[in-house]
């Protein structure tokens, strides 16, 4: 437990109270969720205000109040300029530091993180170290609120844990969500167009993505340079950077079971396709390098992985054609998801997507480019329509088109079913943007809704065995 006066002392700020000597072990930000001995900390957000919900917070037992304006409550409260950036300090303080004591890596870009994350959690996991991972695959959130993501630092460590790899998401960095954590090795993959109704311009988003490579957070970085952010990004770091170009890997070869390489003088397989892929093993790989291992053991690794869910993952349900499902939503991630395709079929590549709802609208138009130009056959569908109209946002997509698709069809089950029934053998179905997500958000209902498991039973269906 630790003091208030320990956490005034660090903050810089006087304990407003005639008590002291309060001790806490928890800080919380959900008033729901406040037990005995805990730091409630009251944030200002764009549509509640938590210095409203101190009163609920106290009587749950909150026995000390962040805060950024003095409230009438007879507990000790600390007064600071932005419970916001407060807020991941003081938890990492509570729960003891957590970062200075285990190896903590962040991974940070548009595309790739979640690959790039299980990746180098595995090659450190298949080379003795006992890892905990944080992303996509792992919870509700990329990253997670300030205190829950302490508290899983400090599980981690107290299971004995050496490592921590872990998403980063410009929300998060935006709202000083990892702020108090300490990372032994930040990368960046790359920046494409996303997130642009949360931070209103590329710019903004760069920066964003940009401030988890300063010495405030982070000892090393790995940067890929074969984009314009990443170039820009490993000329202003301020911290020492490892960089990843076109000269870090040679002799790409691709199969329908992974890709060859040869990286740091090594012969390199990974069960993974696409040059994007590529690209994520090596940013891996260059990760678990800097943390103290010899790249021949790495390279020997990489070779043992397993695929990453939804990331490029083929369906095999007996079929004489390759059905691929990757989260893919962006409009680099498509095109890159659908050049990949299409290094492995000679046939007819098909590709299923949409978009979702209640997210930046200015990529739809892009997806729709993308598909249309590169795909032989474009279905357009339903992602995850959330509030928005779904056929605004499929009319959206097919702005972006020089010709109409093929099909549009919002159902997403039937948007599949058409897709494969007019497969042949040698094609190959992508079916993008949704992954390894298990629901899909229409309106306020969530359905069950995987496409990998929908892709088997519309197989099975096609072959008259219902499933």
């Amino acid at each position: 437990m630790v003091q208030v006066d320990e956490i005034a002392e660090r903050l810089g700020v006087q304990v407003v109270s005639a008590r002291h000597g309060v001790a806490i072990d928890e800080v919380e930000h959900d008033s729901r969720r406040v037990g005995p001995r805990t730091l409630f900390a009251c944030i200002p957000g764009a549509v509640v205000d938590g210095h409203n919900f101190a009163v609920d917070a106290v009587d749950a037992g909150a026995c000390a109040l962040l805060v950024e304006r003095l409230l009438p409550l007879d507990v000790p409260q600390l007064l600071v300029p932005s419970v916001r950036r407060a807020i991941g300090p003081v938890a990492a303080q509570v729960h003891g530091d957590p970062s200075e004591v285990i190896d903590v890596v962040g991974v940070t870009g548009t595309n790739g993180k979640t690959t790039t994350v299980r990746i180098a959690a595995a090659l450190l996991t298949r080379l003795g170290r006992k890892v905990t991972e944080i992303g996509t695959l792992t919870g509700e959130r990329t990253t997670p609120e300030a205190p829950e993501l302490q508290r899983q630092l400090a599980a981690a460590r107290a299971a004995g844990h050496q490592a921590v790899v872990m998403e980063v998401s410009s929300h998060a960095l935006d709202q000083h969500r990892v702020d108090g954590t300490r990372f032994r090795v930040a990368a960046f993959t790359n920046l494409g167009i996303d997130h642009l109704d949360h931070h209103g311009t590329m710019e903004a988003y760069f920066q964003a993505k940009a401030s988890l490579f300063t010495p405030g957070l982070s000892d090393r970085a790995i940067i890929d340079t074969t984009t314009d952010a990443g170039r820009r990004l490993a000329d202003r770091t301020q911290i020492p950077a490892e960089i990843i170009g076109p000269g870090s890997v040679a002799g790409i070869e691709h199969s329908s079971t992974g890709s060859r390489f040869r990286w740091r003088s090594h012969d390199v397989f990974v069960p993974l396709v696409g040059v994007f892929n590529v690209t994520n093993a090596v940013i891996a790989a260059e990760i678990v390098v800097s943390l103290g291992f010899e790249p021949a053991a790495v390279a020997s690794a990489l070779s043992e992985l397993d695929g990453v869910p939804g990331r490029f993952e083929t369906v095999d349900a007996g079929q004489d054609f390759m059905i691929v499902v990757d989260y893919a939503h962006t409009p680099d991630g498509l095109e890159a998801v659908l050049r990949a395709a299409r290094q492995l079929t000679t046939g007819t590549l098909t590709v299923v997507f949409g978009a979702g709802g209640d997210r930046d609208t200015g990529k739809r138009p892009q997806m729709g480019e993308a598909a249309g130009r590169l795909a032989d056959r474009v279905i357009v569908t339903n992602d995850n329509p959330r509030n928005e109209s779904p056929d605004a946002i499929i009319s959206a997509i097919v702005a972006g088109m020089s010709q109409p698709p093929a099909r549009i069809e919002p159902d997403r089950r039937l948007a599949i079913r058409h897709a494969i029934a007019g497969a042949r053998s040698g094609d190959l179905v992508l079916i993008a943007g949704k992954g390894h997500e298990s629901t899909q958000t229409v309106g306020a209902e969530v359905f069950d809704f995987d496409d990998r498991k929908v892709a088997r039973q519309e197989v099975a269906r096609l072959r008259g065995f219902e499933s």
